[in-house]
Parts: C-alpha cells; structure tokens; sequence
C-alpha cells in the first residue's frame, strides 16, 4: 500500500482524488488551495478537491504559499509519503517538496505534451482546432510542465466543447493514474524526456479573450465559441449589449446564403436553426444559442420568438 499526498484545486481534480481513495493505497493528505470569498456575499468558499476530501474523510491542508514554507515542509516529512500525485493544484512545487517522496512527484496534464505546457491546455486545444488532445501522466521537475512523461491517452476533439473535453480528460486522468500506479509503485514506470524544440504554451484565457472576430473565417469562429464553452463564454455586441454565444456551427459558404455578399458581422438570415453571420473567407457561421444581459441562455428559435433582428445588422 502506498501512502500518497494529493494536490489539486478544480473539479478537473476531484475524479483522480476519488479514484485514489477507492484504490486500496492510503491518500494521507490532500492539499488545496486556499478558500475564496464567492459572490456577493463574499463567504469564504472551499473549492471543490477540498470539498471532495472532506466527504472522503482526508485530511486537507490549505497553504497560502508552498515555497519557503519550513512549516508545511516539515509536515510532508514528518508523513513520509511514498508519492506525491499533482493535478490542477496551479502552483509550481520547489525542488525541497519535490525531493519528499521516495517515488517522486507525478502530475496528471491534459495535453499530449510537450504541447500546450501551462495553465488552459484544453481551452487552447479546442479554441486552436486541434484534431485531438489527450492526458499526460509525467514526472514533475521545476521547469513548468517539462518533467519526463510516464504514460499518455489521446481523444478526438471534433466538435468537442472545453466542457465536455474538462469532463472527459478529468476521468481519463483517472483512470490513467489508477492503471499506473503498480509500474510507478514497482519503479517499472516508463519515462520518455520531452522534445523541448515541440514545446509550446497554453497561456490562462480571460474573458476578452472570447471577443469575436467576425472577419476570421467560421471554422475559426465556431473552434472559439466551442472553446469558451462553458466558461468565460465567447460574446459579440449586439444592440449597444453584450451577447454572449454559447453555441455555433460553421453555415458554408456566405455566397450561398448572400449572393451579393456581406461585411464580417452581418446578421445575412434569422431563423428558427439560427443567427446566420458573415465571416472572412467567404464563410458564414450559425449562432443556435445566445444569451442576453439579465436573461437566460436560449436556443435562437426561442429567442426569435420574442425578439425581431433585422437582416443587416452588425454585431460587434
């Protein structure tokens, strides 16, 4: 039986916790990040991988700061943990806690590095179109994301939302622990260095971010919307207001709907299947479901059913 700590912070973290409390090996700790006051009311939050320990039963440590802790660092040693596993814990563990465990220190990344090293790599992965992504199983070293992987799982994205894919790649990070586990505990574990010259970055998304640029061409438009889905969610202007687009579709050639063409932006139909728009290329994407300030997020049928826009407006 191994005695692991776990770190994590977001719900992509939780379904590897769980997992390593049903294993039959002992999770001794769990570290999360600090609680966050939320809303209006500014009450203090837990978030959700503390949350989940709490319901396990595990203890949870919540440290403002990691490095230069001796506090927090003696902790560790004093629970001689066999392995330390990361997913989602959003800070850069120093060489003195990587050093505690016997067997290391392995972090669960969704990417099939060494592509899209950092902070939103499935965001980048649907935002940028890729044909897939996948989870990297990998030992950590002090450079961001570079240490040596241990094993990886490839997905499609196809018309995949960040959503969708965070849910996905969370349970098979999972699973992908779970099967690794004996090879790690036996020191059988493969480890393959990452080609540095294939190294890119996946920079954390805000929310100006999902802007539209209309002149981009549909697919690019679509791969965006898709992309900030769920969250912060892609949005236009409409009516001196802000429309948030939670779902689109690449429409075919603009020529087809428009004969005589349109400006990036143009509303060139309204429908019951959509908000059609012009895009670069001579492209058209469907916006299908919307969202208005102060109201909910709607099919376009039904917001069309209370609402007319006139063949020509502009967004943005």
């Amino acid at each position: 039986m191994l005695r692991i700590v776990y770190m994590g912070t977001p719900d992509f973290a939780v379904p590897a916790l769980e997992a390593l409390a049903g294993s039959g090996h002992q999770v001794v700790l769990c570290v999360a990040k600090p609680d966050v006051p939320r809303d209006r009311g500014k009450k203090l939050q837990s978030c959700p991988v503390k949350q989940a320990a709490q319901a396990l039963g595990i203890p949870v440590e919540t440290p403002e700061k990691i490095r230069k802790n001796e506090e927090f660092l003696n902790k560790l040693k004093d629970l001689a943990p066999d392995l330390i596993v990361v997913a989602a814990y959003g800070k850069i563990l120093p060489k003195a806690v990587l050093d505690v465990p016997r067997l290391g220190c392995v972090n669960i990344h969704a990417s099939l590095l060494p592509k899209y090293r950092g902070a939103a790599p499935i965001h980048r992965a649907v935002i940028n179109g890729d044909d897939e992504t996948g989870i990297s199983l990998m030992y950590m070293a002090q450079a961001l994301d570079s240490g040596d992987v241990i094993a990886q799982r490839r997905t499609p994205v196809g018309e995949k939302t960040t959503g969708l894919l965070f849910d996905e790649l969370a349970s098979m990070g999972a699973d992908l622990l779970i099967e690794t586990l004996p090879a790690l505990e036996e020191g059988t574990a493969g480890r393959t260095p990452q080609d540095e010259s294939l190294a890119t970055y996946a920079p954390m998304v805000f929310k100006e971010d999902g802007v539209i640029d209309f002149s981009k061409d549909a697919r690019t438009v679509c791969c965006l919307v898709r992309g900030f889905c769920s969250w912060p969610t892609a949005s236009t202007v409409y009516a001196g207001q802000v429309m948030k687009v939670h779902m689109a579709r690449e429409a075919g050639r603009l020529s087809d709907i428009c004969p005589g063409g349109a400006a990036p932006g143009t509303v060139v139909k309204a429908d019951k299947t959509g908000l059609y728009v012009a895009c670069g290329g001579d492209t058209a994407a469907a916006l299908t479901n919307i969202q208005m300030p102060g109201k909910k997020a709607m099919d376009v049928s039904a917001w069309l059913l209370g609402n007319r826009i006139e063949i020509g407006t502009v967004l943005g």
